[in-house]
């Protein structure tokens, strides 16, 4: 249901940039990679019950101690600050614990910040941070939550965006785009800093707050240069593997795994900040040059493909489960295929993979397993994969 706010919003971000920059808020490519990254970390929701759910009601069931009355507006202030509490605990764990912020640094990989970037999540960050949230489940019934699990998670996509500069005396209390600004970038500076999610004010009793000071360059310390949403969900765990090998000494492997990113033996827990690569101001985002005709055709493509995303999203609960697996598989292939097209590879298989892609969609279309919102564009969709 958030779906269209979301383009609405972009679509505002990209006005107000144009009138105020006379460029947009975004490239092509990244936005694709973003979005890309946004529905592959959503597909297992679609055969699974979200684990946060269920770990909390498991334990309000079985564990609680005592119950606020869900009615009390005292309670919904208290969840208020409790979700958000134990969300700036989980988000700074992620950037200090390495098997963590192996999940949580796709969110980080993007070198460009707008609305995009807020939907460029993790597949495996939702299976860490449902355990911050359990405390509350001794006393904090299920349904207000619930509610505001949502609140925080929506309240933090629009901080994602350059088009709003400073709040005043809102800076002191909520987390401002100001303040997300410095918490993605890789300058020294913004390193681990501003983890909380609608407020600031965790940041600044725990001493993790930076305000926002010089230009900030976004993106990793050492990008990734991908837009491969497979390969951006996987590697980082791989780093971890190979690391955890070549790393001697049983402790020292463990250090690997439960210490900060930067860590390395003889190193302090979260590495050493002179380590950190200098931002010059010169850095070039990753941004190979595609002809016109093919950002078009990417375009066109990733909004059928959208398309089909939302219409499995309505109607999931009456799908069969091979039907379900179907759609996934495709979305999958869709989204591979179109990272490596904006990679802009010279190679065959780039190609021949594109090629299966539309012959796929053919096949399924054809027999019923694939499904558009618009029943009117059907031929439309057939004629143009057959092209």
């Amino acid at each position: 249901q958030s779906i269209p706010f979301f383009i609405a919003f972009i679509v505002l971000e990209f006005a107000v940039s144009w009138v105020q920059k006379r460029k947009l808020s975004g490239r092509i490519n990244d936005g694709i990679s973003s979005l890309s990254l946004g529905i592959l970390s959503r597909l297992p929701d679609v055969l699974f019950r979200s684990v946060d759910l269920i770990s909390y009601i498991y334990i309000w069931n079985n564990y609680r101690l005592f119950e606020l009355p869900w009615d009390s507006q005292w309670t919904w202030y208290l969840t208020l600050l409790g979700v958000d509490f134990a969300y700036y605990c989980f988000h700074r764990m992620s950037h200090e614990v390495n098997i963590l912020w192996a999940a949580h640094q796709i969110h980080h990989s993007s070198e460009d910040y707008n609305l995009f970037t807020a939907l460029r999540q993790s597949v495996l960050q939702k299976y860490t941070s449902w355990i911050f949230n359990l405390p509350m489940a001794l006393f904090i019934p299920p349904s207000v939550f619930a509610v505001h699990l949502q609140f925080n998670l929506l309240y933090q996509f629009w901080i994602h965006t350059e088009v709003i500069t400073n709040l005043g005396p809102l800076e002191w209390i909520l987390n401002t785009p100001s303040h997300h600004r410095v918490h993605h970038g890789r300058n020294p500076y913004c390193i681990d800093k501003n983890y909380g999610g609608t407020l600031i004010i965790w940041d600044r009793i725990f001493g993790t707050f930076e305000a926002e000071d010089a230009k900030v360059v976004y993106g990793l310390t050492h990008p990734v240069n991908s837009f491969d949403p497979i390969m951006l969900q996987l590697r980082p765990l791989a780093h971890i593997w190979n690391t955890f090998w070549t790393t001697p000494g049983f402790c020292n492997k463990l250090s690997v795994i439960f210490k900060g990113p930067g860590w390395g033996p003889g190193k302090p827990r979260l590495g050493l900040p002179e380590e950190i690569p200098v931002i010059t101001g010169k850095e070039v985002p990753f941004n190979p040059r595609l002809p016109t005709y093919l950002n078009c055709y990417a375009v066109v493509h990733f909004a059928v493909l959208t398309d089909l995303y939302t219409e499995l999203l309505g109607t999931v609960t009456m799908l069969s489960q091979g039907t379900i697996l179907l759609r996934i598989g495709f979305i999958i292939l869709s989204l591979t295929s179109f990272g490596l097209l904006m990679e802009n590879r010279q190679e065959l298989k780039t190609g021949i993979l594109e090629v299966i892609r539309c012959l796929v969609f053919i096949g399924l279309y054809k027999l019923g397993y694939l499904r558009s919102h618009f029943s009117s564009l059907g031929y439309a969709y057939e004629v143009k994969y057959l092209l």
